[in-house]
Parts: structure tokens; C-alpha cells; sequence
């Protein structure tokens, strides 16, 4: 036949006993649920456009205001709950496991004893601000007492919880990252310059909620810190202050960076059980040097216990 042109072989319908359906029956299917999807998203344009555009009007055709919300909502992917996820109808328990008397009692005595650190913090700032600073010094080591009485009880009833661990981080903030700076820089008054001294307890401060915020997202390590504790940089600056050391004002604040700093670094440091167990001699040097002249032993042990980080650091890389 003149001019006949046959069709593409792509072109051609399906056979009727095709297990589905042939040529523009499907492609019409397509187009359809096409077309219904570009009307979900001209809808959902044309609506955030007409609030978000303020005297300015948005023409949506006739035909697309017929798409319900329904319809729209329908559309959208569902997310199941993954199996065996159990759904909390309220609020999380402060305290996991089971709620005995014992397990209740336990658990406000932690709480409790958290709450007297952080008041007793308070306590500290407000004698240091009436001038009295050796009772606030006092009163943080106080703080250093019931802040390691709070961890111990916990773990010794079984009573360690998400809740207590930021309760315990909190108060670690008021009491050794505020207060302990506010002690030393009164005690810091007249020896130094006001700005230089606000400069030295503010990085203190810095240092303590970096060092804190860290502590609380990394890892445990149960043979060393990294970094020095904050627990401990507030117990040396309270028991400096106590004792009065005989250094410049110059030396004292130089100390009090050093410390801040290396509550930040990432040198290992070893816990106390740790140190517990060195040998016996060892422990003989500082109580002849006590009795010599306390105030620069402890000063030489604050000293030796910061430089011990980088020394542990440097042979664990050389070891490496």
C-alpha cells in the first residue's frame, strides 16, 4: 500500500492476553496519578505562597481546589513504629527499675546530697561576696565531699540514672565552675588587676563547662581522666586559698590558667584509685615535705600531678 507507514515496534499495543494491561491504557494510569500528584504539589505551593506573600494574590486553578486535605495527608509516606518499640503513653520514670522503699529512699539520699553541693556553692559565692573568703573555701570542699558522696552511694545501691547524672553536672557547674572562681578572684583582690583577675576566674568558668559538657557525651575511661576534673581544680584553688601560698599574685593567677587549661587538654590523667596504689615510698615524700613546709609541697604535688599528663601522654606515643 501506497504510503503506508508501519508503526514503531515501541508503538505497539500489547497483545489482550498481556498480564497487564497494553499500551495507552497504563501510560493513561501513569498520567493520572501524575496529574494528581502535580495537583498535591501546586496546591501545597500556591497555599504556602498565598500565606507567606502579603498583598499579593496567587491565581490556583479551578480544578486543583478540588484536592482535600485528606487527600493530600493520604499521600504521604508513613514511617511504621519499628517492632517490639514499646510507646510511652506519659513521662519517663526519673528513676529506672524497680521503685522499692529501699531503691526510693536511696535515690532522694543521692539527690539530696547533690542538692547540698550545689547549695553549699551558693553559700561559698555569697561569703566570698561579703569579703569572707576563706569560710566560701571551706565551703567548696564541702561541695568536693558531697559531690563524691553523691557518685558513691549511687553506685553502691544501684541507683545510677540519666536524670542523676545531669543533676550531678549541673550542680559541678554552679559549685566548681562558678563559685570556686568567684572565691579565688576575691581572694585574688588587691594583688592583682581587677581586669586581669576577672580575666583568669571567667576562663575557669569556660574551661569547667567545656570540660563538663564533654565529659557527659564521651566515653568512659576507667584507668584515667582525660583532662583534669573539675572536682579537683575546685579543691585545689579552695585549698590555695585555705593556706595562703606564698606566692605573687602574678604566680597565683598564672596557676589558676594553667589549671583551667588543663581541665580542657586531652592529656590522661590518673584517677585517685589509681594513685592509691603506688608504692609505699613514694607517699613518704610528701609527708616529710608536709612537715617541712606544707604550703610548697602541695604546691610541688598540684605541679607534678599537671605535668604527669603530657608525661603519660608522651610515653603511651612512644609506646605506640
Amino acid at each position: 500500500m501506497e504510503g503506508y507507514v508501519p508503526r514503531a515496534p515501541w508503538r505497539r499495543r500489547r497483545a489482550t492476553d498481556s498480564p497487564r494491561p497494553g499500551g495507552r491504557r497504563w501510560a493513561g494510569r501513569l498520567r493520572r496519578s501524575g496529574s494528581f500528584a502535580r495537583q498535591v504539589l501546586l496546591v501545597r505551593v500556591g497555599r504556602r505562597r498565598l500565606e507567606s506573600s502579603a498583598g499579593s494574590s496567587v491565581v490556583v486553578p479551578a480544578h486543583y481546589e478540588s484536592v482535600t486535605d485528606d487527600e493530600i495527608e493520604s499521600l504521604l509516606p508513613v514511617s511504621p513504629a519499628p517492632a517490639g518499640a514499646a510507646v510511652s503513653a506519659g513521662p519517663i520514670p526519673l528513676l529506672p527499675g524497680e521503685h522499692t522503699p529501699v531503691r526510693r529512699a536511696m535515690f532522694a539520699v543521692v539527690n539530696a546530697c547533690t542538692l547540698s553541693s550545689l547549695t553549699l556553692g551558693l553559700l561559698a559565692i555569697f561569703l566570698a561576696m561579703r569579703g569572707d573568703v576563706r569560710a566560701g573555701a571551706v565551703c567548696l570542699i564541702a561541695c568536693v565531699v558531697f559531690d563524691g558522696l553523691d557518685g558513691a552511694i549511687a553506685r553502691r545501691s544501684g541507683v545510677v540514672s540519666p536524670f542523676g547524672a545531669q543533676m550531678d553536672s549541673l550542680a559541678d557547674m554552679c559549685s566548681f565552675g562558678l563559685a570556686a572562681p568567684v572565691v579565688v578572684y576575691a581572694s585574688l583582690a588587691g594583688t592583682v588587676p581587677s581586669v586581669a583577675a576577672a580575666a583568669g576566674c571567667t576562663l575557669v568558668a569556660g574551661c569547667a563547662a567545656i570540660r563538663l559538657a564533654r565529659f557527659n557525651v564521651s566515653p568512659k575511661d576507667g584507668r584515667f581522666f582525660c583532662g583534669v576534673p573539675t572536682t579537683m581544680v575546685a579543691a585545689v584553688l579552695a585549698v590555695g586559698v585555705l593556706i595562703e601560698l606564698p606566692l605573687s599574685g602574678a604566680a597565683q593567677l598564672a596557676g589558676v590558667a594553667l589549671l583551667a587549661f588543663a581541665m580542657v587538654s586531652s592529656f590522661p590523667y590518673a584517677k585517685i584509685g589509681r594513685l592509691i596504689k603506688l608504692p609505699p615510698w613514694l607517699w613518704l615524700l610528701p609527708v616529710v615535705g608536709a612537715l617541712v613546709d606544707p604550703r610548697l609541697t602541695f604546691a610541688a604535688i598540684v605541679v607534678g600531678y599537671v605535668l604527669s599528663g603530657p608525661v603519660l601522654w608522651l610515653r603511651h606515643r612512644h609506646a605506640a
